[in-house]
């Protein structure tokens, strides 16, 4: 979320726990278009 701040994006959404037991957090590129960033631990990082 900082580096597209730092890209001129508008945060949204602060990154959070999800309701499926990861993060989310949403933002506004410089264009308009909202964006989710999502995570979750249980995911395979392979």
């Amino acid at each position: 979320m900082h580096q597209a701040e730092q890209a001129g994006a508008i945060v949204t959404d602060l990154p959070h726990e999800a309701f499926w037991g990861g993060y989310s957090a949403h933002f506004l590129d410089p264009d308009g278009h909202l964006w989710e960033i999502v995570w979750n631990p249980a995911w395979d990082n392979e």
